[in-house]
C-alpha cells in the first residue's frame, strides 16, 4: 500500500479563516494532498491522503504553526487514493451539534486510552469497579458496519439528534461510568462534553476514537469494522479496506 491517509482534528479557537482556507488550500494542492479539511472558529478537522513524504510535509508545515502544534494524525495505508478532489470548507462547527454552550477549545473531558479501555472491558469494570459501558456516538449506518460488543447505539440519523438521545436516555447511565466513542475522536468529545455538562458524572471519551484502538489493541471486544468517510467505506483492525458489506448495508451506503 502506497497512499497514506491521516485523520485528525483540533478544538483550538481560529480566527481569520478566510486566509487559513487560502493558505491550507494552496499547501495541500502543491503536495497534490485530497481529502477534506473542515475549519471554524472552533478548530479543525481533516481527513487528508497523498504520498507518504508528502504528507509528512505538510503536516510539518501546519505543525510549525503554534496552534497546531504537536497535532497528532491517525494514520492508515491504501493502495489508491480514497479521495477524488481536495475540499477546505469553512463551517460554523466542525462537527456539527447545535449546542453552543458546548466549547471543547476551553478544556476537554476525561480521556481513557484504548489499552486501559481494553483492560475494562476485560474485567467488565473499571479500576473503581463500577460497571463499564461504552456509548458509540455515530450515525447508525456507521454502526451497522461495526462496534463494540454490547455498545449503547441510540440509532442517530445525524449528530445533532444525540443531545435530544442523551436527555432521553440519562436515567439509565447513572451508575455507570459511561466511554463515548466515534470514528476518530470529535463526536465522541462533543459528547462526553455534553454528558458531563448535564450532570453525568463518571464520562470518558475514548482517547483518538476506533481508529487509534485499532491502532493500538487491534480487534477486542469490537465486532466489524470501522466506517470512514472516503472510497475505502469500511477499515478492519488493521486498518485495511474491508471490501465485503454486504448488499444490505451497500445499498444503504449508495450515493
Amino acid at each position: 500500500m502506497t497512499i497514506l491517509n491521516i485523520a485528525a482534528y483540533r478544538f483550538v479557537t481560529l480566527t481569520e479563516l478566510s486566509g487559513l482556507q487560502t493558505a491550507l488550500q494552496q499547501a495541500l494542492s502543491y503536495h497534490s494532498i485530497k481529502g477534506t479539511v473542515l475549519l471554524a472558529p472552533e478548530g479543525i478537522n481533516l481527513f487528508l491522503a497523498g504520498e507518504d513524504a508528502a504528507v509528512h510535509r505538510f503536516l510539518d508545515w501546519l505543525r510549525f504553526n503554534s496552534r497546531f502544534a504537536g497535532l497528532e494524525a491517525k494514520q492508515s495505508w491504501s493502495a489508491l487514493q480514497p479521495f477524488q478532489k481536495l475540499q477546505v470548507k469553512i463551517k460554523s462547527e466542525i462537527i456539527r451539534m447545535n449546542h453552543p454552550a458546548i466549547t471543547p477549545a476551553q478544556g476537554r473531558a476525561p480521556t481513557v486510552d484504548a489499552a486501559t479501555l481494553k483492560i475494562w472491558l476485560d474485567q467488565g469494570h473499571d479500576d473503581q469497579g463500577q460497571p463499564v459501558v461504552t456509548l458509540d456516538t455515530r450515525n447508525h449506518f456507521e454502526a451497522d458496519c461495526g462496534t463494540f460488543a454490547g455498545a449503547i447505539d441510540w440509532r442517530l440519523n445525524k449528530f445533532t439528534e444525540f443531545p435530544d438521545a442523551f436527555a432521553a436516555h440519562q436515567p439509565a447511565l447513572q451508575g455507570k461510568t459511561v466511554v463515548s466513542f466515534c470514528t476518530g475522536g470529535i463526536r465522541c468529545e462533543k459528547a462526553a462534553l455534553l454528558m458531563r455538562e448535564a450532570g453525568l458524572a463518571d464520562v470518558y471519551q475514548l482517547e483518538g476514537g476506533i481508529l487509534k484502538y485499532f491502532e493500538t489493541v487491534g480487534q477486542a471486544h469490537f465486532k466489524g469494522g470501522c466506517f470512514v468517510f472516503d472510497e475505502r467505506r469500511v477499515l478492519d483492525a488493521q486498518l485495511a479496506p474491508r471490501p465485503e458489506l454486504g448488499p444490505e448495508l451497500s445499498a444503504q451506503l449508495s450515493p
